[in-house]
């Protein structure tokens, strides 16, 4: 099964008060670069990111780390990304019915200690084009979510708003797999998060 990482990286970060694909950690690492390399060290085939707000500044990032030169990573571009989560969710699961993956490991760019090891611990489960698990962190839901291909036309259907995926993995309980011994799993949202 050929798995397809996917990564929102398209809001315009308000709370942050700057799109969370342009931040940088203490060792002046993007957040956009960390957050690709995450999904390839841990074992996506390719990768693919959804930009929205600061499409051009995350492109110039892409540049500046040479990500833009690997062939495995394709970048699309949410217009509508202002909508919320959903709009980025919906580009990047259509845009991924276009390859021959059956399995997208969905992930967010603001995640600064979910490493490789989270999605290896994901690929291990027995997958195929049904296959829906989810990240857990001491029993709470979080990311990467691993959505195949059976899924997706479904997801896109009901990702709307900031709610993502959230309505349709309500109706569709995933498999949680607990992975708080690798990491937290907390989003950044506020620069108090950093």
């Amino acid at each position: 099964m050929t798995v397809l990482g996917v990564l929102l990286a398209a809001g315009a970060g308000r709370r942050m008060g700057t799109p969370k694909a342009l931040l940088r950690d203490s060792n002046g690492t993007p957040f956009l670069a960390r957050a690709i390399g995450v999904l390839a060290d841990g074992g996506c085939d390719s990768v693919l990111v959804v930009t929205g707000a600061s499409a051009s500044e995350a492109n110039g990032v892409l540049d500046e780390t040479g990500w833009r030169d690997d062939p495995a990573l394709d970048v699309v571009v949410a217009e509508d990304w202002d909508e919320g989560m959903g709009a980025s969710l919906r580009v990047g699961l259509t845009a991924a019915c276009d390859t021959n993956a059956s399995i997208a490991m969905v992930t967010l760019v603001d995640l600064p200690d979910v490493g490789s090891s989270v999605v290896r611990r994901m690929l291990r489960l027995p997958h195929d084009s049904d296959v829906l698990a989810r990240a857990s962190y001491d029993g709470t839901p979080g990311h990467p979510v691993l959505i195949g291909r059976d899924h997706w036309a479904g997801v896109i259907g009901s990702a709307r708003g900031d709610r993502g995926a959230r309505d349709y993995l309500a109706a569709n309980p995933p498999k949680l797999v607990e992975c708080g011994d690798l990491a937290t799993g907390r989003d950044a949202d506020t620069p108090a998060d950093l």
